[in-house]
């Protein structure tokens, strides 16, 4: 991987770490925010969602990153835990994810890392200590985040002000101790209730909030505001199940192989 020789705002201090954007059909993006990010980050992955719209065609062009390939479309979750087995597989001592659609600020991906050198989990929230906004979130999401935080941190004693939030960084130790099923919007749910059932150490910052494409689609009936909210305490629901039984059950996920890193 070729990486800039000194990314800007990273000091001596902050861990070893890995930026990840799981990205699918981000033509559109994809190129002003990787030439953001490599300013910042000296090794980064993108896990292609199995992307048809010219996206992989546009991530062959570079030289300064590594592409990790899905040969179908399987989901966001699916695409970030092939970044958390990869930064494990590599032996990062963090790993950063940040969405590829422009709602964050690269430039804050060192700030993230070096908070990960004593927690666990350092999550982005657009809601606490809001001061940047461009944009506004849809009234539909933002309500919905407000009911599923605020029953997050009933059910699970967190607290959290936005479960939602992309930018994180997490600590690769801390990540080979979960199990992480869920290959769609809602695996950052599910991984909130393992986080809590290993006792994860966990601290938000504040990010701005950023909206550049408002009409987003989640897909299929998920659209549905209502159906979205179902679907995410369904989701909540069966990992706690599995967190008070005890499991971990054996992964049925794909794993990639990252020895070739791209499909046929």
């Amino acid at each position: 991987m070729t990486s800039p020789p000194s990314p800007s705002g990273c000091c001596q201090e902050t861990p070893r770490f890995l930026t990840a954007l799981p990205v699918y059909n981000e033509a559109l993006h994809v190129t002003a925010v990787l030439d953001e990010v490599v300013k910042y980050a000296a090794d980064v992955l993108v896990v292609d969602d199995g992307s048809t719209d010219g996206t992989k065609e546009l991530l062959a062009q570079r030289s300064d990153i590594a592409v990790v390939s899905h040969c179908k479309n399987r989901g966001y979750g699916a695409a970030l835990q092939t970044a958390f087995d990869y930064a494990v597989v590599w032996r990062y001592d963090v790993i950063v994810t940040i969405d590829c659609d422009g709602q964050h600020e690269p430039q804050r991906i060192c700030q993230l890392a070096q908070v990960c050198r004593d927690v666990d989990v350092v999550s982005g929230s657009r809601y606490l200590g809001q001061d940047v906004s461009e944009g506004q979130a849809p009234a539909d999401r933002r309500q919905i985040n407000q009911i599923v935080t605020a029953e997050l941190n009933e059910l699970l004693g967190l607290e959290l002000t936005d479960a939602f939030c992309g930018f994180k960084a997490y600590r690769t130790q801390s990540l080979a101790q979960l199990n992480l099923q869920e290959t769609g919007y809602a695996m950052p749910l599910e991984f909130w209730v393992q986080a809590a059932r290993h006792d994860l150490k966990i601290v938000e910052v504040p990010v701005p909030l950023i909206y550049l494409e408002e009409e987003r689609s989640f897909g299929g009936e998920l659209d549905a505001a209502e159906v979205r909210l179902e679907h995410y305490r369904q989701v909540i629901h069966r990992a706690r199940q599995s967190a008070c039984k005890g499991l971990p059950v054996e992964p049925v996920r794909e794993k990639c192989g990252f020895g070739a890193q791209q499909c046929p």
